[in-house]
């Protein structure tokens, strides 16, 4: 979700979507991204609670801002979090995929399962969170678990913000209740 994330707020801010440009619909972007509608529509859901964003029943998501102050979640900022995701958590994958034993392998491969049928946001990122310790734990160093877990509790204060902002913005146009996110 965050790459996504990171992605349409980019080009947002670079402007290849201006203020007042609709996005392209869901299923473009699911196509166009090689994403699912869960992480899709987190990140969208993120976006509109950003304020780059609002989505219109019926009608779509349309760019409302094309920049947004970083937010803070605990001692980090957003982009801190991203930017240290890309260079800890591809090394402790490659490390998780040598020293793996068959018992992680099923562990993950039932976890990637679980979140390819799951239709629950918030159950989705739950299981994000598993999965991604349960890469740390396959990497069979105490650290790296340590490492990922600062970095999910800082991830899970960053998603509870969002989903508090998102609650605090329904309206008659605004669309950001279960259904709208499924």
């Amino acid at each position: 979700m965050e790459a996504v994330l990171e992605y349409l707020r980019g080009a947002i801010e670079r402007g290849e979507y201006a203020i007042g440009d609709k996005l392209p619909s869901e299923a473009e972007l699911c196509r166009t991204l090689e994403v699912s509608r869960p992480v899709l529509r987190e990140a969208l859901r993120a976006l509109q609670t950003m304020g780059l964003t609002v989505s219109r029943t019926g009608k779509g998501t349309f760019v409302v801002a094309s920049t947004v102050e970083d937010p803070t979640f605990g001692d980090y900022s957003a982009s801190d979090l991203l930017e240290v995701r890309r260079h800890v958590e591809i090394p402790v994958a490659g490390y998780a995929a040598r020293r793996r034993t068959p018992e992680n392998l099923d562990h993950l491969a039932h976890l990637l399962d679980r979140m390819e049928r799951e239709t629950d946001t918030t159950a989705w990122v739950a299981m994000d969170t598993l999965f991604h310790l349960a890469v740390a734990e396959a990497a069979q160093n105490p650290v790296f678990r340590r490492v990922i877990e600062e970095i999910r509790d800082a991830l899970a204060r960053q998603s509870a913000f969002l989903n508090e902002l998102g609650a605090g913005a329904s309206s008659p146009t605004a669309s950001t209740g279960p259904s709208s996110r499924r």
